[in-house]
């Protein structure tokens, strides 16, 4: 037996005969992905033997960097982002897991009610107000459903600096077992929207319009960059929110408090993008009187 991803899924049931770190690991391999190469798996053992990327992750490795390195390193993210998605999805394996499960509306749902629960009632300690709890899920069915209307591309789920390993020239990806199928900007939200660096706003344009440029060297065209920024930043709220509440639920229910310095970060992301588009108003109205930090 294997532990269970905490990971909430989504999606056709699909019976797993394998570990799904080596199940995803063996469909990026083959991509040509950055991913640990496989040594030997003793299964009796329970025992993965994998390439050692180090210990320098993109977080730290970023730290203490000068702004053209940093830069220089995230562009380099984001090219590896483009080869994974433009790679994994093109090349679609009916034996991989990650094509068996999708961020559907009803899992994009399910992450904006773990917020609900975690990030507002647990950390304020008292239930919402109907009067507000009804018109933010309505505000956030909307969003999920937009989301979940996106064509789907394969998604790793957790793209940030602490899961991206800086291997002297490479860059090496790990922590991609709960991949599955999703909007093309989610992975791209979760490294510029990433909980433990914020990036320069005029980085992030630059890092937008890179991925952009890759994309479209893939015969893979958004021709509208306004609405696929709209998508992005609607992808970052969904994304963020998630990350807070899930940092909450790791304090109160793990008994990690280590991410919850992390928390006003995430939201600061939020409050900038609800104070971005007037279509978030009813939104930000009914949340901002429950979350200090959108205040």
């Amino acid at each position: 037996a294997f532990k269970q991803s905490e990971e909430a899924v989504s999606g056709a049931a699909h019976q797993v005969t394998e570990l799904p770190f080596l199940n995803i690991l063996s469909h990026l391999s083959k991509g040509g992905v950055s991913v640990p190469r496989l040594y030997h798996y003793d299964q009796s053992a329970g025992l993965l033997y994998l390439e050692d990327f180090g210990d320098l992750t993109l977080a730290e490795a970023c730290r203490e960097t000068s702004t053209a390195d940093l830069e220089a390193r995230y562009a380099q993210a984001v090219d590896a982002l483009v080869q994974m998605q433009s790679k994994a999805t093109s090349q679609a394996d009916p034996n991989c897991l990650a094509f068996h499960r999708s961020f559907d509306a009803p899992l994009l749902m399910w992450e904006f009610d773990h917020f609900l629960e975690y990030g507002i009632v647990a950390r304020q300690g008292k239930p919402m107000c109907a009067d507000d709890h009804l018109p933010i899920r309505s505000e956030f069915e909307n969003i999920a459903e937009l989301l979940a209307g996106q064509p789907r591309v394969f998604v790793h789920r957790d793209y940030h600096s602490r899961n991206l390993m800086v291997d002297g020239e490479r860059l090496g990806v790990i922590d991609f077992q709960d991949a599955l199928m999703g909007p093309a900007t989610y992975d791209l939200a979760s490294l510029l929207r990433d909980a433990y660096i914020e990036l320069d706003e005029a980085l992030i344009d630059r890092l937008i319009n890179r991925y952009l440029d890759q994309m479209a060297a893939h015969r893979q065209v958004w021709t509208n960059r306004e609405a696929f920024r709209r998508l992005f930043d609607f992808t970052s709220i969904q994304r963020n929110l998630k990350a807070a509440g899930r940092f909450v639920y790791i304090d109160r229910v793990k008994g990690n408090p280590k991410f919850l310095a992390d928390i006003p970060r995430v939201l600061s992301y939020v409050k900038r993008n609800l104070q971005k588009y007037p279509e978030l108003a009813t939104l930000r109205k009914h949340l901002t009187p429950y979350v200090p930090e959108l205040q």
